[in-house]
């Protein structure tokens, strides 16, 4: 299996939750089990089957963070040395050409992607297109209302 980009940020988040579900999620729910199956018949109770859905849930989320965590390729974006290139990880100001409209986008893994935080992921086509451009260059992007130009101004490694 190919190795899966992510940040430092978001690697520390997932383990930051797998943590929380091995600790405290875990526990209460074995406790909640152990509770359902005290009051009898298991046919008819409904604590029970909750109890062990959620069992079910929270042990898929662990193995499927692990499994990210154990696939993931880190880039601590700092520790490269800054230039004018756009890179995974790093933070960029573009402009539209049409409309002089200034974003600012971070260009990360698939699970830390957050449109509304100015976070994309780097298999989106904004960040497809601007990967490898430089500041100055005008890239095209290719976007469900057509085709919108937007001019590469600043590239920060933060």
């Amino acid at each position: 299996m190919s190795k899966i980009p992510m940040t430092v940020e978001g690697a520390d988040r997932l383990r930051e939750e797998l943590q929380r579900l091995k600790k405290v999620e875990r526990p209460r729910i074995v406790q909640a089990i152990a509770e359902a199956r005290a009051h009898g018949d298991l046919k008819e109770n409904a604590e029970y089957h909750a109890a062990r859905e959620q069992q079910s849930f929270v042990e898929g989320r662990i193995q499927e963070i692990e499994s990210k965590l154990g696939n993931a390729q880190i880039i601590d974006i700092t520790r490269i040395p800054e230039n004018d290139k756009v890179i995974f990880g790093a933070t960029i100001d573009i402009i539209n050409v049409d409309t002089d409209e200034t974003r600012t986008y971070r260009i990360v893994g698939d699970d830390e992607a957050d449109i509304k935080a100015g976070k994309i992921s780097y298999q989106s086509p904004i960040a497809r297109a601007l990967i490898g451009k430089e500041v100055g260059e005008v890239v095209n992007v290719t976007t469900p209302s057509g085709q919108v130009q937007y001019e590469i101004d600043e590239v920060r490694h933060v």
